[in-house]
């Protein structure tokens, strides 16, 4: 490990020298490519860098204690010996996950895809919860959100719901996220008083660039249609609502909340893109079996990660079995717990698949 470590520190110099020299600055994609790695293997360096510290710090005490000292002056380098050790190995512990394969992907933006299951109404609206939590998720992170495919129902509910979601980190963050999400609550419409159990689907894909997916338009199918449902003004005015068919894989994305049908076009195009990639990764994990147990959530789209039981006000992540008794603030976005959770958790078993 520390052999790789010492290579990583003289690329990481090395690059430092090079992003100043004007021939590479004046080959700006050579020189944005350079600072992306530069950055990226910085907090490898600096924690490389403070282990090497407390390496160093814990020789020191131990020549020192070979040293005729007073007691008192012993008691002191035997409690600074100490320190180093424990710095040495929790610093150890950070650079094994530091040193973890990367998920390409984790610095992507987001689409989130909302679907309601079983449930009819309110499995809708609380798809409509989901889409909330995700946005004040995003607003806690200064991320952007921008709805990119909606279709409501009458009551408020979201029947579907595309999203994306930019900022960088964004997918690291979100994409434990996919999955059946559960909830078990009496509903606005019951006068009985019974707590029913509706589902959600949530699937979160990657953004995919036009070099990540090769999309031949000629298997693809554009229909344009008039608008329906909400939308203000320009619904059933104009024929500005896009209806995209993939033929190769089925998929069929509809948009018509802008009231440009190039915009509409662009936006499901995306979103298209999206799911493409999203196939081709499910598809290699499904090859590589054994990187796949060690992923959290890594299972099929039909898994049920969470329940969110509003009598008692918890929401409970089967996965990693864990409960948090603040659900109200849970669907605020406050999300920050379970997440560090869940990630320490995937790192935590990808360590150990490399034992």
């Amino acid at each position: 490990m520390f052999e790789r470590l010492q290579e990583i520190e003289e690329r990481y110099d090395r690059i430092g020298e090079d992003i100043n020299k004007p021939d590479i600055i004046s080959d700006q994609a050579n020189w944005q490519k350079l600072m992306k790695e530069h950055s990226m293997l910085g907090p490898i360096v600096e924690k490389y860098r403070d282990y090497k510290r407390a390496s160093e710090s814990y020789e020191e005490s131990r020549e020192m204690l070979n040293e005729g000292l007073d007691e008192d002056m012993r008691v002191l380098v035997r409690e600074e010996l100490k320190e180093s050790q424990e710095n040495m190995e929790a610093f150890g512990e950070q650079l094994k996950i530091l040193l973890l394969p990367k998920d390409p992907n984790d610095d992507k933006n987001v689409i989130v895809e909302i679907r309601g299951g079983a449930g009819g109404d309110e499995a809708a609206l609380f798809a409509s919860d989901l889409y909330r939590m995700y946005s004040r998720f995003a607003d806690r992170n200064r991320w952007k959100t921008e709805i990119l495919s909606l279709n409501e129902n009458d009551l408020g509910g979201i029947k579907e719901i595309s999203f994306m979601i930019t900022g960088k980190g964004a997918f690291s963050r979100l994409k434990y996220e996919s999955g059946v999400h559960r909830v078990q609550r009496v509903p606005a419409t019951e006068t009985q008083g019974r707590i029913h159990t509706s589902t959600v689907t949530v699937a979160v894909l990657p953004e995919a660039e036009e070099v990540d997916v090769e999309l031949n338009m000629q298997d693809v199918r554009i229909d344009v249609f008039r608008s329906s449902g909400n939308g203000g003004q320009s619904v059933n005015t104009t024929d500005s609502a896009i209806r995209v068919t993939h033929a190769p894989s089925g998929i069929v994305i509809s948009c018509q909340d802008e009231k440009s049908q190039l915009k509409n076009k662009e936006k499901a195009l995306k979103i298209l893109r999206a799911r493409l990639y999203d196939l081709e990764l499910e598809k290699r994990a499904k090859e590589e079996r054994d990187a796949r147990r060690s992923q959290v959530g890594s299972g099929d789209r039909s898994e049920k990660i969470r329940t969110y039981n509003f009598p008692q006000s918890r929401v409970t992540d089967h996965r990693i079995n864990k409960t948090i008794h603040r659900l109200d603030a849970f669907l605020d976005g406050d999300l920050e717990e379970m997440t560090e959770t869940l990630i320490t958790t995937d790192q935590a078993e990808k360590l150990k698949a490399q034992e």
